[in-house]
């Protein structure tokens, strides 16, 4: 938070579970442990997200602002297309290399969360995920910048997905260095 007034329930409970949901899963963290953390009542839960679904959902979506905002951040401090584009592998290495880092969190709340909206929140973080890749690789002169960011897009998962598995960050270095070369395949011939 970043005023000195205190959080409302809505806030606290959202922070709450956005440690504990992230941290030890969607699933595994029941309504009891969120509100516990929280310090509210059971009856604002229901108040502020009407059900778990609904925490799990505005979980995710703040999970969306904060990767949003860190790759943006990322590629505006860059100059080139090319360096833009890589920059967003960038934050993928700063992540990996966190002891905390627990994997993607939309990948591990869709697992196991079963949860419509954990579904309809994901696909609107992979969307747009999928469609910055592909507006940078045509910014970087791709020939086809669909496909190369769909690459791309496989290349972000399997390095989330290696940091989780292997709880080793270099998979994210090999992202980095494959979507180099994708990307310099994937520019027009003289």
């Amino acid at each position: 938070m970043t005023t000195d007034a205190p959080a409302t329930p809505y806030e606290r409970l959202l922070a709450a579970a956005t440690e504990l949901f992230y941290r030890e899963g969607v699933h595994t963290v029941g309504i009891d442990r969120v509100i516990a953390r929280a310090g509210v009542a059971k009856a604002s839960l229901y108040s502020s997200f009407g059900s778990k679904e609904a925490l799990i959902a505005a979980y995710l979506e703040v999970r969306h602002r904060a990767m949003r905002e860190r790759v943006e951040r990322a590629i505006d401090g860059r100059r080139s297309p090319r360096d833009r584009l890589l920059a967003v592998f960038d934050v993928q290495i700063m992540l990996a290399g966190d002891s905390e880092y627990r994997g993607c969190a939309f990948a591990n709340a869709t697992a196991e969360a079963h949860a419509v909206s954990a579904d309809e929140v994901s696909d609107a973080y992979r969307g747009w995920l999928r469609g910055t890749f592909t507006a940078l690789a045509s910014q970087a002169g791709a020939v086809d910048a669909e496909t190369l960011g769909r690459q791309l897009h496989l290349l972000w998962d399997g390095a989330a997905q290696s940091a989780r598995m292997d709880r080793d960050g270099h998979g994210a270095w090999a992202a980095r260095a494959a979507a180099a070369a994708l990307l310099d395949a994937a520019q027009p011939t003289d």
